[in-house]
């Protein structure tokens, strides 16, 4: 009895094994939410970029916000492919996976680290911190929308 319990576990296990398996990404994303998506990252960036030109602080201190930016939009950039890649059986090894979430916490970190210490308006941090969020989120999505048309298309051509 014991002996097929486990039989019959396993097999189920291995039926669900092949249902996500099958999953397959089959529908574009719609032009809004790829132009949106491109729309908040510029947005994004150019309103945090047009902060740091009109900011009252020394030229290595935006050199530090700007750097971090930079850091934190490739950080996520570079975890949305991990995770992308993880979902569609591509090999990743957990260093890099974990290296890219460390240097995503790490952007956010310093940033918070920045403005914390930074002799800005309240209302001054909490524009750079919505405008560096937005950057990184929107990141993320046309990241995404880039990897699903580029998929959808490949396997179309495969198709054809």
């Amino acid at each position: 009895m014991d002996y097929q319990t486990t039989v019959s576990a396993k097999e189920t296990l291995k039926n669900e094994r092949k249902e996500k398996e099958i999953k397959v990404y089959d529908q574009k994303p719609t032009p809004a939410f790829v132009g949106a998506s491109w729309t908040a990252l510029g947005f994004g960036m150019l309103s945090f970029c047009i902060g740091l030109w009109n900011a009252n602080m020394m030229l290595n201190e935006k050199g530090y916000y700007f750097t971090i930016l930079l850091f934190g939009l490739f950080s996520v950039i570079s975890v949305q492919k991990s995770v992308r890649d993880k979902l569609e059986g591509v090999p990743v090894t957990s260093i890099y996976y974990s290296i890219s979430w460390f240097t995503t916490i790490t952007s956010i970190v310093l940033l918070i680290v920045g403005l914390w210490n930074a002799e800005l308006l309240l209302s001054e941090k909490g524009f750079y911190g919505v405008s560096f969020l937005l950057s990184l989120f929107s990141a993320i999505a046309v990241q995404k929308n880039t990897r699903d048309i580029k998929f959808i298309e490949d396997n179309e051509v495969k198709e054809g």
